[in-house]
C-alpha cells in the first residue's frame, strides 16, 4: 500500500468514518471535522469559536439580518435590512426606549409551542445568573430591573428601556441571545441547580434547526433535527462533527471523502485544496479580529510604554507571507474593517526595532523582560505566529515563553486575568462600532479580558451606547478608535478571514457574524 493510500486510510479511522450510517441516507447526513468540540453548551458560558458555532445551530434568537450571496457564492448577512426569526414582527416606539415583539408559531424539539413563557423564563434565568444576558441588556441597553420584561399575553414580550438605545433592534440579532424551551428545561431543574446550568451545558431545549443527541468533549458532537422547525425541516437530518486536532489529518480525511466539512485549514492547506478535484475553498473576509491580548492589570503591561514597543515588534510582512500566504490582512483597529465606523488612519505600528527598544528603556526595561504568552492546543495558526513573535520579540531583550494549553484551559486563566499574554481570536457579532468597543475596552465589559481600562475612552463608548444620531456616533467612535490604538491594550495582528473546505456536493455554504456555520443553510447532492 502506498504512503498516501496509508495516510489517508488513517485519517479515516481517526475521523471515525461511519460508513454504514452515511450508507443509509448519505445525502441528509453531513460530517464535519474541526479542531475542537465546544466547551460546554450553556448559553452562559464565554464565547469561544467552537462554542459560537454550537450556539449558532442550537439556540434561535428573535431577530436576524435578511441574507444575500457575495461575490463567492457564498450568502452572507445584509446588515441593512432585518428580518424576523422567532419574533414573526416587531414594534419599536418612536422614541426607541422600547421594542414589542410578537411571536412566530414554533415548536421546540420536545413539541412544546414558543409562548411569551419562554421567553420571560430564558430572560429571568439570563438576569439571575448574572452573565452574558445579564450584561448584555444591563451594559449595553442599560437595564437596570427586571422589571423591563413584560409579558402582554400569551404571544407578546415588551422590553422597556430607561433611555433610547441606537441597538434596541440589532442587539437580538445576537446567537448569545438564544430562547430556551422552558418546558423541557424546567425538568431537569434540581434544589442546588433552579435554572438548570448543569443540564444545559451538556444538554439543549429549544427552538432551533438542531438538537445535540450526543456531546462527548473532546471527542465528538453530534446534532439531529427538528422535524417541526419552524422555518422548514432542514434538508441534514444529523450533522457529525468531530475533533481532529491536526489540520493535515482533516485535509487527508477531506480528500478522502470520510467527512465533508473541514474547518479551521491553514492558508497553504487551503491553497493546495483549492486546486484539488472534488472539493471546493469557501472564503469570505468576515469580521475577525485576532491579537494577542496584555492583561494590563499584570505588570510589565501596566506600562503603555511596554505594550507599544511589543506592537512594533510584529514582523507583520514576514507573518503574512510565512503564515497566511498573503490571504489575510493587518487589523489596523479594534473595530472590523467591514463595520460602520471603522477608520484605520491612527494605526502606526511599523516593525521597528530601535524605537521598541527606546520605548522599552524608557518605560525602565533597557534590558528586557520575561513573560508568557499562551496559545490553544491544535491552533497552529497560533502556533507559528507564537514562535515567530518569540524570535521577533528576543531582539529587545524579550523572553517570550510559550504555553500550548487546551482551550478550556486557556479561557479559565484569561477570563481571570491570570495569564500576561493570550491569542484571541474574536469577533463582535453586532455591526456597531459602540458595540463592538463596548465589548472588549471598556472597563465595565463582562468580557474586558485585557483589563484594559482608559476613563476617556469609557466615557464615550458609554455616551454611543444611548445617542442615536448616527452621524454624531461615528465622529466619537473615531476618536475611540485614536485613543485605543495609541494605548495598544493589544498585539494587533490579522483579520484571517473565515475560510472553510468541503467537498464539491455540499451546497448552501453561508456566513454569519459569529463565525460558526449554520447547517440548517447547507445540503449535499
Amino acid at each position: 500500500m502506498s504512503y498516501l493510500r496509508m495516510s489517508l486510510l488513517s485519517s479515516c479511522l481517526i475521523a471515525g468514518a461511519a460508513v454504514p450510517a452515511l450508507a443509509q441516507n448519505a445525502s441528509e447526513i453531513l460530517v464535519v471535522a474541526g479542531p475542537r468540540t465546544p466547551e460546554s453548551l450553556e448559553l452562559e458560558y464565554p464565547s469561544t469559536e467552537a462554542v459560537q458555532e454550537a450556539r449558532k445551530n442550537v439556540y434561535e434568537r428573535l431577530l436576524a439580518y435578511e441574507m444575500k450571496p457575495n461575490a463567492e457564492g457564498v450568502m452572507t448577512e445584509n446588515f441593512d435590512k432585518l428580518v424576523g426569526a422567532l419574533a414573526e414582527s416587531w414594534k419599536v416606539s418612536d422614541d426607541r426606549t422600547s421594542i414589542t415583539f410578537t411571536l412566530a408559531k414554533a415548536k421546540s424539539h420536545a413539541g412544546n409551542t414558543l409562548s411569551a413563557d419562554d421567553l420571560m423564563w430564558t430572560f429571568e434565568r439570563g438576569w439571575a445568573l448574572k452573565g452574558t444576558f445579564y450584561w448584555y441588556m444591563n451594559q449595553m441597553l442599560k437595564i437596570k430591573d427586571f422589571s423591563a420584561f413584560q409579558k402582554i399575553d400569551d404571544r407578546t414580550v415588551k422590553v422597556q428601556l430607561p433611555g433610547p438605545s441606537p441597538l434596541i433592534e440589532r442587539i437580538w440579532v445576537n446567537s448569545d441571545l438564544g430562547i430556551i424551551d422552558a418546558t423541557e428545561a424546567k425538568k431537569h431543574l434540581t434544589d442546588a441547580d433552579k435554572w438548570g446550568a448543569t443540564w444545559l451545558g451538556t444538554n439543549t431545549a429549544s427552538f432551533s434547526p438542531y438538537k445535540v443527541t450526543t456531546y462527548t468533549p473532546g471527542r465528538e458532537i453530534v446534532y439531529e433535527a427538528n422535524l417541526d422547525y419552524y422555518r422548514g425541516v432542514p434538508k441534514l437530518k444529523k450533522i457529525i462533527f468531530r475533533e481532529i486536532p491536526t489540520s493535515s489529518n482533516r485535509v487527508a480525511a477531506l480528500q478522502a471523502g470520510s467527512i465533508d466539512v473541514a474547518e479551521w485549514l491553514l492558508p497553504r492547506e487551503l491553497d493546495l485544496l483549492s486546486k484539488a478535484q472534488g472539493v471546493k475553498v469557501w472564503k469570505v473576509f468576515g469580521n475577525y479580529i485576532h491579537r494577542v491580548d496584555l492583561t494590563n492589570t499584570i505588570p510589565p503591561f501596566t506600562d503603555k510604554r511596554v505594550r507599544k514597543a511589543l506592537n512594533y515588534l510584529v514582523p507583520r510582512d514576514q507573518i503574512a507571507k510565512a503564515v497566511y500566504f498573503g490571504t489575510a490582512r493587518e487589523t489596523k483597529s479594534p473595530v472590523s474593517e467591514i463595520y460602520p465606523g471603522f477608520t484605520d488612519a491612527y494605526f502606526g505600528y511599523k516593525e521597528d526595532v530601535e524605537k521598541a527598544k527606546a520605548l522599552l528603556a524608557e518605560a525602565g526595561f533597557k534590558d528586557g523582560f520575561k513573560t508568557e504568552v499562551g496559545y490553544r492546543t491544535g491552533d497552529e495558526i497560533e502556533e507559528q505566529i507564537a514562535i515567530i513573535l518569540k524570535t521577533a520579540f528576543a531582539r529587545a531583550g524579550v523572553d517570550l515563553q510559550l504555553s500550548k494549553l487546551p482551550s478550556s484551559s486557556l479561557v479559565e486563566r484569561y477570563t481571570q486575568g491570570k495569564i500576561p499574554a493570550y491569542f484571541l481570536r474574536d469577533m463582535a457579532i453586532v455591526p456597531d462600532a459602540a458595540y463592538v468597543t463596548n465589548l472588549w475596552l471598556n472597563s465595565a465589559s463582562l468580557v474586558d479580558f485585557s483589563r484594559y481600562k482608559n476613563p476617556e475612552v469609557d466615557k464615550l463608548i458609554d455616551k454611543n451606547l444611548t445617542a442615536t444620531v448616527e452621524a454624531e456616533r461615528l465622529a466619537d467612535m473615531k476618536k475611540v478608535q485614536e485613543m485605543v490604538v495609541d494605548d495598544a491594550p493589544w498585539i494587533f495582528l490579522f483579520n484571517p478571514g473565515y475560510q472553510l473546505a468541503t467537498r464539491a456536493n455540499v451546497k448552501g455554504i453561508s456566513w454569519y457574524t459569529p463565525n460558526g456555520n449554520a447547517w440548517f443553510d447547507y445540503s449535499k447532492e
